[in-house]
């Protein structure tokens, strides 16, 4: 039976085991997982936090990290502005990104979640509103939440990745692992 290990990554940590070439010494999943032989499926960029699934299975893997089978990736999305509904229509239609277009997106505008604190805390100002968005993608380009909604005049202020298909970091803190059936 494959491994599978369900990681809330925190903000700043590499979404791999090794940090190779860098000057500084940046947090990586070794500071966290314990677990040998696993492996991230997909990744989370370092300023991003949230779902990080980790398994032993090559072909588990690949079917929750490939764009072909379009899982389903759910993220809570603070933004900068304070979006009416059409504001939000051209992300749910797909938007225009420098490698394309996307998919169409599911989103809807939130209450602000109940999350952990981040350290170090967003950056506020008191002119400029924001708002918290739930936005769920089928495919994984680099960087590709923040750029749709930056596309909108949204820029992205906090990226939580939430849940992959029916994983979900809920009940997990920053930095707790746990297993789970794959």
């Amino acid at each position: 039976m494959a491994r599978l290990l369900l990681f809330n990554k925190p903000l700043g940590v590499l979404s791999q085991f090794t940090d190779k070439g860098s000057p500084t010494t940046r947090a990586t999943l070794s500071d966290f997982i314990a677990t040998k032989g696993v492996y991230p499926a997909g990744r989370l960029d370092r300023d991003s936090e949230g779902l990080l699934l980790l398994t032993d299975d090559g072909r588990l893997q690949a079917r929750i990290a490939d764009p072909r089978f379009k899982l389903p990736k759910t993220y809570l999305v603070q933004v900068e502005g304070d979006p009416e509904e059409e504001a939000l229509e051209p992300l749910r239609k797909g938007v225009r990104l420098n490698d394309g277009m996307t998919l169409p997106a599911e989103v809807a505008r939130i209450d602000p979640p109940g999350l952990w604190e981040r350290d170090p805390p967003i950056r506020v100002r008191k002119s400029i509103p924001d708002a918290w968005l739930k936005l769920t993608i089928r495919e994984g380009r680099n960087r590709q939440v923040r750029r749709m909604t930056a596309a909108v005049g949204l820029p992205t202020l906090r990226l939580v990745r939430w849940s992959i298909g029916d994983w979900t970091v809920e009940g997990l803190a920053p930095g707790e692992v746990r297993e789970t059936l794959a």
